[in-house]
């Protein structure tokens, strides 16, 4: 119950945040999500991949929607 509750929580609040935010910032998070996740699957889901995946990604959404 206590993890249901917590993850509600931290979905509303995530929601709610990207309510507020910019074309750009949503372009930004947009492409550090896909960067992740095409990091994830080149490199066979290390960690470090993945993470060089979503910085990559987001610098791309980020400059795209300049």
């Amino acid at each position: 119950m206590n993890k249901l509750l917590l993850m509600s929580a931290a979905m509303f609040m995530g929601i709610s945040l990207l309510a507020s935010c910019t074309n750009r910032d949503m372009g930004t998070v947009g492409g550090a999500a896909v960067g992740g996740v095409a990091g994830n699957l080149v490199t066979g889901g290390s960690g470090v991949g993945t993470a060089v995946g979503a910085v990559a990604g987001g610098v791309i959404g980020n400059q795209a929607t300049k």
